[in-house]
């Protein structure tokens, strides 16, 4: 329990638990090596097979607001913050989970010149990209690659999580604008025909990130894929970054196998408390290797 793996913190912090999914704890004094930090000091620790969460709060800073944080993602390659407003409180696609930061990890490995494992899935595509994040959450994914890549991103989810979204690409509009990114937010419901032509097939890479979490959403999402990958007449890569959490996830990627063309590309170190990393799956149609 997040009880126990916490309690050698104790002699540093004070401890709350806020609720099973976002545990936080608070600072009893400020290090004095954050004190001249400009930036919101909000940070993440993982505990746990579930990897939810762990907030930190400054020592004049209520418990309340753990309602709600802007998080401060810096991108190395490019010398740039990425700002991003988490809400816990109204559900899971609120809040930021580990494969999203893996994925960005990768990205911003990849624009400062590492060769693997993204250079192959980009080697053959032409600039500017055009990218699609399939639940986006609060959109740390696809502005992230915007910046990084100068790419044009279209962002999506539930139509009730588009305000966030819209929220946290606003708030990094100077960023994408320094690096020649730009970001559209739309909704996308998995499956549904309508908002699947809206949206279109004009893209060179689809993102998704911790995507395979409700058993129900399996077939919507695989039926998204279908049309993205298989109805597109060029080559589209589908870079998934996936926590493994459940043994119902393998009945998921079983049925993608027989549709197209997997292949774990990276994976995460275990991190503490924890037997499992976050992998990073790419996709595309069969001969399309």
């Amino acid at each position: 329990m997040f009880e126990k793996r916490i309690e050698n913190l104790r002699s540093s912090f004070s401890v709350w638990i806020v609720d099973s999914r976002a545990p936080c704890f608070r600072l009893r004094h400020l290090p004095s090596c954050l004190k001249n930090q400009s930036y919101n000091l909000f940070k993440f620790l993982r505990f746990g097979a579930n990897q939810a969460p762990l907030k930190m709060l400054l020592p004049d800073e209520p418990i309340e607001s753990h309602a709600e944080s802007q998080d401060i993602y810096h991108l190395d390659s490019i010398d740039s913050d990425i700002i991003i407003r988490q809400l816990p409180s109204q559900g899971l696609s609120f809040q930021l989970w580990p494969a999203a930061t893996t994925l960005v990890r990768l990205l911003d490995r990849y624009r400062s010149g590492h060769s693997m494992p993204l250079s192959t899935t980009f080697a053959s595509l032409n600039r500017p990209y055009h990218i699609l994040e399939l639940g986006s959450g609060t959109g740390l994914t696809g502005i992230a690659a915007a910046a990084l890549l100068g790419a044009k991103v279209t962002v999506t989810d539930l139509p009730h999580v588009l305000p966030n979204l819209q929220f946290n690409v606003d708030a990094n509009t100077g960023a994408l604008q320094l690096h020649g990114g730009a970001v559209d937010v739309a909704a996308l419901s998995w499956g549904d025909a309508d908002q699947m032509e809206a949206i279109g097939r004009e893209f060179d890479v689809i993102l998704g990130s911790d995507l395979v979490y409700h058993d129900h959403l399996y077939e919507p999402l695989l039926e998204t894929l279908k049309f993205l990958l298989l109805g597109s007449e060029k080559r589209v890569v589908f870079l998934m970054a996936h926590l493994k959490r459940w043994k119902k996830e393998s009945s998921f990627f079983k049925k993608a196998k027989r549709l197209f063309h997997v292949e774990v590309i990276h994976t995460d170190d275990p991190p503490p408390g924890s037997r499992i990393g976050v992998s990073v799956y790419q996709i595309v149609r069969r001969g399309n290797e």
